[in-house]
Parts: C-alpha cells; structure tokens; sequence
C-alpha cells in the first residue's frame, strides 16, 4: 500500500469510518500532517517530448496493438479534437481529445488515489487556488488524475481521485450516483422535528432537497450521520441553512464501502484491484 503525507492539519486521527449514520465509528481523523508536498509543475510550453504518435496513443490506451491501430486509423475511426485523423505518423499532445469508434481513450494507466482531506485545501485542480488536494496527491501516480466531487476548503474525510471515465460517470450520474457519509456537526441540537423532515424531503425554492439517510450519532443531538449521492456537498448547507442550522464541521467518513481505514488525515492509498472492481459493479 503506497501513502504519502501532507497538509497541517493539527487534529488527531482515529483511523476509522462507518457505513452505518447510527454506528460511534464515525472517523473524525485529525492526525498531525508531517511532510508537505510541493505542487507538480506544468511545462509552460507544448515541445516536441510533449507529443506522440497518434497509433501509439492508441494501443497504449488498450484498446489494440500498435500495428492494428494503423489500420484503424487508415479506416477512419480515430477522431483527434473532433477532426478525423487518416495521416500516418500523425502527432497528437497528452490532452488531446482521441476518440476511437466513438468513444473517448486515453493512454495512461488507470488510477485509483483515495485522500483523507485535512482542512485548508481547496478541491480544485486550478494552480491559483493556494493550497490544493492536488499538492496533497502529487507524488501518488504519474498519471493525470482529478478528484471526483468536492468537499469544502474547511471540510476534512474522503476524496476519491482517478482518471478512469467510467468511474466518473458513475459517480456523477443523477439517476444512480454513489453513496457519500458524512459525519456533521451543528452548532446547536437537531430538534426531532427537523430531523423528520429531513428525513422526507421538503422544498427549498421550490426545488426538492433530501438526503439518502439521517440519524443522530450516539445519540449526541448536535452530531448526525448524513448519507447522500451529490458528488459536492452543497446540498448538505442548502438543508441545514433552510433550517437554522450552522455546520460547524462536515466530514465525509465513507464513500461507497471505501472507509478511512490505515489512512490518517493528510495521507492517501492507492486502491487495491478488489475496491476497484467493486467500485466498477455498483
């Protein structure tokens, strides 16, 4: 299991998460964050090293071997930023858009990065924004991941990072999504009415709004468990603004059946091929 250290989160971390809004394990994880990691640098200019052959693209990308991807080519089926591409030998940058038959390739090996967010990094990949979840991951793959979500600059837990298309889409599809569960903390006690009403749903603007599950956390009125399917956690200030409520603390404690297990705040793991599969079959 590969981890790396950073941020400078001051808390200290339990190690520990839940699948169950009833159960005490929720992780509040604040482990010192030892080392920082300096952000990856971005060459300021396309070069030739920046560029590589369009059937090597391909086959890298899995989808066929080199030669075979000269004949796909030839055959019109590769498309380059929207353009189809005939040429042999025709040079194409990392970020390019390759389609093959359709369908989106990239050349880069998948990869599965889980971060446990301390507080005061923004989730962006934009160079602009100070510290970024970015700095934290930087050493963790060499290929181009983003983080699927977000969770505030002040949020702490969970962050999942690939550039595997299919697992974004699975997660960002409206109708299916993956379940999130957060550990929140109120500035004053949950009445019972309102964690009723949560419960069922109302209307905000005239915009429905609910969460999957909600429940108090060991019976500590101004804690609750929040399961939700949004990838950003927008919808958890729209409820509990609405109702007079501040959240002192969100924490994301689970995502799916990833828990924050042997990775203290600051630190991430790469998934193992079980946690990936499984993240593929939901």
């Amino acid at each position: 299991m590969s981890r790396h250290k950073g941020g400078n989160d001051k808390g200290k971390s339990s190690g520990r998460g839940s699948g169950n809004a009833k159960s005490k394990t929720f992780a509040r994880g604040n482990a010192p964050i030892k080392k920082k990691v300096a952000p990856k640098t971005k060459p300021t200019s396309n070069t030739n090293s920046d560029l590589i052959r369009l059937n090597k693209y391909v086959a890298n990308s899995g989808m066929c071997s080199r030669r075979e991807a000269d004949q796909h080519i030839a055959m019109g089926l590769v498309t380059v930023n929207g353009k189809v591409v005939v040429e042999m030998g025709y040079k194409v940058k990392l970020d390019d858009e390759v389609r093959y038959d359709g369908a989106r390739i990239n050349p880069e090996k998948k990869a599965y990065v889980l971060l446990n967010k301390p507080k005061g990094f923004a989730t962006t990949t934009s160079e602009q924004k100070g510290r970024t979840v970015m700095d934290l991951v930087a050493n963790a793959t060499s290929s181009r991941i983003k983080p699927i979500g977000r969770l505030g600059r002040n949020s702490t837990g969970l962050l999942l990072f690939t550039n595997d298309e299919k697992i974004v889409e699975r997660f960002t599809n409206s109708n299916k999504g993956v379940e999130r569960l957060f550990h929140l903390e109120l500035d004053k006690n949950l009445k019972m009415e309102d964690l009723k009403k949560i419960r069922e749903g109302f209307k905000v603007e005239g915009k429905q709004v609910g969460v999957e599950e909600i429940d108090y956390v060991n019976n500590t009125k101004n804690e609750v468990g929040v399961k939700i399917k949004n990838t950003g956690n927008t919808i958890l200030h729209t409820i509990f603004e609405h109702l007079k409520y501040e959240l002192v603390r969100i924490d994301c404690v689970q995502i799916a059946h990833l828990t924050k297990k042997d990775i203290p705040r600051g630190n991430w793991k790469i998934l193992s091929e079980q946690e990936v599969n499984t993240l593929k079959m939901m």
